[in-house]
């Protein structure tokens, strides 16, 4: 098992290799790991299965430029990619008329796949689309907030230092705007509440009255918004 500084209870958790991952206390013995994997071993077989079928279908969509959409605001876009004969850099052009479409143009000089200038195009939506709900939540908080970092954080959507600096995960630009702003909301209100106390979700509900509901459609579309250009 991990050791934890941090963990006051022990904690079991099943990363993408489906191997079960049990994190104790510094100071808990062994046999409790053990027993933990045994009392949820039907849980962890129903979640193997989920992850399973999840890689199914990941690895049965087409690839970019050749059938698959992607979420961009919460709306599926029809991806085409081509090369330009011109010289230049490689573009993004997001058409929504007649259909919404993310049309990648490679520069012919641009070893990069299609999907890495795709992503590149939308960390840049997705600095925009925080900094502005950012620049708007924090005034509604009466809290002072900095330049946000945009990163692509694996374990969390958003995070907030004791020292107020935020980052957000560049994925949320795939979610509907009303996720985003929750993600902003939740981070923001930890400068006000560095817990997940009574008070700090009454912060947020009282921003973000769907709160509860956002927070399920994360955990449902987690794998969606991860895994959408690989």
């Amino acid at each position: 098992p991990h050791r934890s500084t941090r963990a006051r209870l022990p904690m079991l958790t099943i990363p993408p290799d489906c191997t079960p991952v049990v994190t104790l206390p510094q100071r808990m013995a062994q046999h409790w790991a053990d027993e933990l994997v045994a009392e949820r071993r039907t849980w962890i077989a129903r979640h193997r299965a989920r992850l399973a079928g999840l890689r199914s279908s990941l690895a049965a969509r087409p690839a970019l430029g050749a059938g698959r959409a992607v979420a961009f605001g919460g709306i599926d876009h029809a991806v085409s990619v081509l090369v330009r004969p011109e010289r230049g850099r490689s573009r993004v052009v997001h058409e929504d008329e007649p259909l919404p479409r993310l049309r990648v143009e490679l520069a012919l000089a641009d070893e990069r796949p299609a999907a890495r200038v795709l992503e590149a195009w939308l960390r840049g939506e997705a600095r925009a689309a925080v900094e502005r709900r950012v620049a708007v939540r924090a005034r509604d908080l009466g809290v002072t907030a900095g330049r946000p970092s945009i990163r692509d954080q694996r374990s969390r959507w958003g995070s907030a230092s004791r020292r107020g600096a935020l980052s957000f995960s560049w994925r949320l630009v795939l979610a509907p705007p009303w996720i985003l702003d929750y993600v902003v909301v939740h981070e923001l209100a930890h400068l006000l509440d560095f817990s997940h106390s009574a008070r700090f979700w009454a912060i947020v509900r009282g921003l973000v009255p769907q709160a509860d509901v956002a927070r399920g459609w994360l955990r449902a579309h987690d794998a969606e918004l991860r895994h959408a250009l690989d």
